[in-house]
């Protein structure tokens, strides 16, 4: 499988933590919470949590606390769809394909539910054609965008389908929640809105602006049932929580390197073979926390994973689509890249790329 073209979109608005944390103070919910709650949330909008600004689906930060099933529903409805078609078109654009050359669209999501699917919205959007194959995942939370990848592969590699788009899109904002909880808080200081696209590619694409070859070698998953109440989504008052427990850095730190090692060992590579990072950030403990884990150097080896994070915040499956066109921008070297997710599950995923 190749990667020959990627994309990615976000709302227009773009909000600091010093503007969050205002609009938090002027908003009814203040006087709701705890003086706890308050110290947290100011902790964490006011010190270097490793997060800068966030793009969200609203055009004042005072939507944001309108939080109930009805306005969060329409939120993603009104988002979801156009910022999926957005990345969707500019990777195709990148790939230098038309519409009607994509045979499968795996859509992935964790932030609302549509039915019919997400999937249709993007059909409908771009102007794919009515036989194609269309997907939807939901509830795989931060990791989804690898196992979206994976099954992009494969399709390819069963032979019906020569290109396929992948899109993962997170409304983070219409996933909003409150309450005293030091992990829902901390949540809702974290989490951005964003899209990201791939068209992946059983050949190498002529028409492809990437400027690179980018070859997906091999992957691995791991999967723990028995973690996943350290970092969940869970129902309650018709609206989705967030669960976020401190278990989480740590966790991912494991998790990364067992899956790295796997597939490394495979390749008969080690780490230091690994020339370029592309991680899913969570937030800068969990960066930390994988610095420490791979053994990698501080403030350098997840570099554009910290850009990412301190421009757009958490933006959960979309992110490391991002991650992806930082180091393309910045020329990273060819070689072996390492891409990994992990999330909901608690699950992890990794993949092998060759750049040239």
């Amino acid at each position: 499988m190749r990667i020959t073209g990627l994309g990615s979109a976000t709302p227009p608005g773009r909000y600091t933590k010093a503007e969050c944390l205002v609009a938090f103070e002027r908003s009814a919910w203040f006087a709701r919470l705890d003086t706890r709650a308050h110290m947290i949330a100011r902790t964490v909008l006011q010190r270097d949590n490793g997060i800068a600004a966030r793009r969200l689906a609203v055009d004042s930060l005072d939507e944001v606390f309108n939080i109930d099933p009805n306005t969060l529903a329409q939120r993603f409805l009104s988002h979801a769809p156009r910022l999926a078609a957005q990345a969707g078109e500019r990777a195709l654009r990148q790939a230098g394909l038309a519409p009607a050359q994509i045979d499968a669209v795996v859509v992935s999501t964790c932030t609302g539910y549509l039915c019919p699917g997400l999937s249709g919205y993007v059909v409908e959007r771009l102007g794919l054609r009515p036989d194609v194959q269309a997907f939807d995942l939901v509830g795989q939370g931060c990791a989804a965008a690898l196992p979206n990848l994976m099954l992009g592969r494969a399709l390819l590699a069963g032979g019906a389908c020569a290109q396929v788009l992948s899109i993962c899109v997170e409304v983070s904002s219409a996933a909003m929640y409150l309450d005293n909880d030091p992990g829902v808080l901390i949540s809702a200081c974290l989490f951005g809105d964003g899209a990201g696209a791939a068209v992946l590619s059983r050949q190498a694409s002529p028409a492809s602006s990437l400027g690179r070859s980018m070859v997906w070698k091999d992957s691995s998953s791991l999967i723990a049932p028995g973690e996943r109440s350290a970092l969940m989504f869970e129902q309650r008052d018709g609206m989705l929580r967030n669960i976020l427990t401190r278990a989480v850095p740590a966790l991912a730190a494991d998790y990364a390197q067992r899956v790295l090692l796997t597939v490394l060992g495979r390749a008969g590579l080690s780490p230091a073979d690994v020339g370029t990072w592309i991680m899913h950030a969570g937030g800068r403990d969990v960066l930390q926390a994988l610095e420490q884990g791979l053994d990698l150097t501080p403030g350098d080896e997840l570099r554009y994973s910290a850009a990412v994070l301190r421009e757009y915040g958490n933006m959960s499956s979309a992110f490391v689509y991002f991650v992806l066109e930082a180091a393309l921008a910045d020329g990273a070297p060819p070689g072996w890249w390492w891409l990994s997710s992990f999330g909901a599950g608690f699950s992890c995923h990794g993949a092998l790329l060759e750049l040239q």
